[in-house]
């Protein structure tokens, strides 16, 4: 399924061819009482551009917008209070760990003198200051069923169903390249006529031409930036759409491409384990957009006026670069949990996936390794609008070999919301299931940190992972007696309830979503974590 990466513009675009910040003031006098949810939310007003840069921070009662209520959490149950610091683990694409928004915020390792060349920890990894790369040089990487086909016929079912999705996903891959070369030919189209690069819906207003061509490419640019929202800038994100889809031929499901050669190591070892290098943002730093974004989440510094803000203030990242452009190897992610949790992470987010896990043994074991030393791994859904309780639709690393019991009881799986409470609710990319997914939290248009001191807004369950991750960072930080189990189970017990029905996943049609259904359906939960009740659940658990 590729690192799950944010889903940007074909969605919409497949549409569109078919057819204040205000602080909660402390009251210490009332009691504190969770947040429930009102049998009806009615938008108070348009969401503003401050609101929607930091949505997932708002309250669905004071704002009318599903969020965590992380700002009415610091206004009033954490002001005077000092917590402790908590290390976070990013296991992701890398960070650009000099970002001018997450200064303060980055892990150094005390064992370790930077730039002497030595391995002074003696931990197998020389100059690990800030963390680690297990992908040494290499970006690009097959997806694992295209790994599963190059290795030929073996007479598994594995193969066989590797190769079944393999060929749709071929298929689905040339006619997504017809798709966005049309559409940078209409985009062109209007840069010419408009002569400039950006342009917004109401400059198309401006065009006179009688031209059909041109006229056809005005209609559709109308239709795609109606659907696509404000935030939608169409040489950015069709320029996004078409490195996403070129990558798929060029990288993710070429046959022919070898990715792993550059790094050196044995993949197939998991005994070979020290490889890789310290540069944590990797050999070219833009292509760090998506662990820098997850980072930003979590940590970007609150109130500073730069960005969005980050969920959690007492934390240090720990970056460690285990996902590359397509499907991240097992033996990456084994040694990348148990690294993170060596250098002292209490937290890791893993914002990735994939549909074929062929050494999930390894995967497993250091989960359990990991819930050995109390680490808390929070884990995103996936980005197929699957139910994933499927066994065809199994999205790994998971906790439960069988796709029913669990084996661990520190991993913790998040789906994606939107801002607008309600049946639709839940994202339409969001992957769910009433056995494997737990909880959901803010996942669409989320504003965080990029690389080179840049922001964006980017969604997926991606994005939602690392909104929980930082609310369960909150928890450790203010209350560390608490285990990862007993974290986990305050994100999901404290959470504020979904409506009573629910929309989930999206239809064959494209632009059309299936009917709704009991939101008992959607999660073990039917919640969205919520950062206040979760802070007030702690407190109470902590006492006992």
């Amino acid at each position: 399924m590729n690192h799950i990466k944010p889903l940007k513009l074909s969605a919409f675009a497949l549409l569109v061819l078919a057819g204040c910040n205000a602080t909660m003031q402390a009251q210490a006098s009332a009691p504190k009482e969770f947040i429930k949810a009102p049998l009806a939310v009615v938008k108070k007003a348009p969401v503003s551009e401050n609101e929607l840069k930091r949505w997932s921070h708002l309250d669905l009662i004071k704002d009318s917008i599903p969020g965590m209520s992380v700002d009415r959490a610091y206004a009033e149950l954490l002001q005077g209070k000092k917590g402790q610091k908590v290390i976070v683990g990013i296991v992701d694409s890398g960070v650009d760990i000099e970002h001018e928004d997450l200064q303060g915020m980055i892990w150094t390792n005390p064992k370790e003198i930077p730039g002497n060349g030595i391995d002074d920890d003696k931990n197998g990894f020389i100059d690990d200051v800030h963390g680690w790369n297990f992908l040494g040089n290499a970006v690009h990487e097959n997806l694992e069923m295209t790994r599963v086909v190059k290795k030929g016929d073996d007479g598994s079912a594995q193969y066989k169903e590797a190769l079944a999705q393999y060929t749709e996903k071929y298929e689905e891959a040339l006619k997504d390249k017809q798709q966005v070369d049309f559409l940078l030919d209409v985009h062109n189209t209007i840069k010419k006529e408009l002569n400039k690069t950006t342009y917004k819906i109401e400059d198309l207003s401006s065009i006179t031409s009688a031209d059909p061509n041109v006229l056809r490419s005005k209609a559709i640019m109308t239709q795609i930036f109606t659907n696509a929202g404000p935030t939608f800038d169409p040489e950015a994100d069709f320029g996004e759409y078409k490195d996403q889809v070129y990558d798929q031929i060029d990288y993710n499901l070429n046959k022919d491409f070898d990715g792993r050669k550059i790094v050196g190591d044995n993949p197939n070892d998991i005994k070979d384990n020290h490889y890789g290098n310290n540069i944590v943002f990797g050999p070219d730093k833009e292509k760090a957009l998506h662990g820098t974004h997850v980072a930003g989440i979590i940590a970007q510094i609150r109130g500073n006026n730069l960005g969005g803000d980050g969920v959690a203030t007492n934390v240090e990242i720990l970056t460690v670069r285990a996902v590359p452009d397509g499907d991240e190897y097992d033996k990456d992610i084994a040694l990348a949990i148990r690294y993170a949790v060596d250098n002292g992470a209490k937290v890791i987010n893993g914002s990735f996936g994939k549909s074929f896990s062929p050494q999930k043994q390894w995967v497993y074991d250091a989960l359990a390794y990991a819930a050995k030393k109390d680490v808390l791994i929070v884990h995103a859904a996936g980005n197929d609008g699957y139910n994933i309780d499927e066994t065809k639709n199994i999205n790994y690393p998971n906790d439960s070999k069988d796709n029913v019991k669990e084996f661990t009881d520190n991993v913790i799986t998040i789906g994606a919301i939107n801002k607008s409470y309600g049946e639709n609710v839940i994202a339409p990319f969001s992957n769910f299931g009433k056995i494997n997914v737990d909880v959901f939290a803010p996942g669409e248009e989320i504003y965080a940190t990029v690389p080179n001191n840049k922001y964006k807004y980017l969604q997926g369950t991606s994005m939602a992972s690392p909104n929980a991750a930082g609310v369960a960072a909150l928890i450790r930080s203010y209350y560390p007696k608490l285990k990862a189990a007993q974290v986990k189970k305050i994100l999901m017990d404290s959470g504020v309830a979904l409506p009573s029905k629910v929309v989930l996943g999206t239809s064959e049609n494209p632009g059309e979503r299936p009917p709704a259904v009991s939101s008992e359906e959607s999660s073990k939960t039917a919640k969205m974590v919520n950062a206040y009740n979760a802070l007030l659940m702690a407190e109470k658990m902590s006492k006992k």
